[in-house]
């Protein structure tokens, strides 16, 4: 079997969820950007991780932070398989309404470098932490939803102090290659509204289009279509929530020309229409 599933609660748009998997085959996930907070630990395996705007290497003992809505990525390095715990919850879950709530618990997630490279005795801290969850949520005892929640406040809360001690991956790219597509990203984060061609960004980064659409693939795990079409799609996602623009608007002022592949690609990306994800989010 490729993929053995010791624990899976909830899930991934839910107010809480956590999945402990084990994957002997190549895995590439599907869904890019959430509405929920992810925190990440990799138990075996080495994995790329592409979080906003850089990629960084994964290894065993790694804890990964990725607030809400930022785009990411993960794929395999070198020989495939790995093991994981991933766990994603909402604002509901343990937000700013929460009695207990403090900044402090949100710290991780702020944090420049999304990536903590624990020390031993760190890492079987956290372990320890994520097997009293899944003991947890396997036996149901009286008040579990409780104690699963205080036991996530207590690992947010040691991430936030890891930050403070900057126990991080270093902001070093693993390469020149690296840097170069980091700077493509970020044009394009910041220009996407705008017509964008890989022979126009190749001219303006001095590269060939071959070069740059194959370390683009590299480096984020996304094609360079991919990249910008998700990228639309997710200000199209925040704009259908937050304004009361008209969906060809909407289209045309995230970089789309066409109202029929603006639907398309929102439907393939959302798996639901514009019009359906607004009065499914207001």
């Amino acid at each position: 079997m490729s993929e053995t599933i010791e624990l899976n609660y909830g899930a991934e748009e839910d107010d809480f969820y956590i999945q402990h998997v084990k994957r002997t085959e190549p895995f590439e996930r599907t869904n890019h950007f959430h509405g929920t907070y992810e925190v990440y630990y990799l138990i075996t395996g080495q994995r790329t991780y592409f979080i906003k705007d850089r990629s960084y290497l994964i290894s065993p003992g790694d804890l990964v932070f990725i607030n809400k809505l930022d785009l990411h990525k993960t794929s395999d390095v070198g020989e495939p398989g790995h093991e994981r715990v991933v766990i994603n919850f909402s604002d509901r879950f343990l937000g700013s309404d929460h009695p207990l709530y403090t900044p402090a618990l949100f710290a991780a997630f702020q944090h420049p470098s999304h990536v903590f490279r624990l020390k031993l005795q760190d890492q079987l801290f956290v372990q320890q932490i994520l097997k009293r969850m899944t003991l947890e949520l396997k036996e149901k005892a009286t008040g579990y939803e409780t104690y699963v929640k205080l036991l996530l406040m207590e690992l947010l809360l040691f991430a936030g102090r890891c930050s403070e001690r900057q126990e991080t991956v270093s902001f070093e790219h693993r390469s020149p290659m690296h840097k170069k597509i980091s700077e493509v990203v970020r044009h394009i984060n910041g220009s996407f509204h705008e017509p964008l061609t890989l022979a126009g960004l190749s001219e303006r980064f001095y590269m060939s289009p071959f070069y740059l659409s194959r370390a683009f693939r590299e480096v984020t795990g996304f094609t360079f279509v991919e990249y910008v079409n998700t990228t639309r799609i997710k200000e199209a996602q925040r704009l259908l929530k937050e304004t009361n623009m008209k969906i060809i608007e909407i289209a045309d002022s995230v970089g789309f020309e066409n109202i029929a592949h603006f639907g398309r690609m929102f439907k393939k990306l959302a798996r639901l229409t514009p019009l359906e994800y607004r009065k499914l989010n207001r």
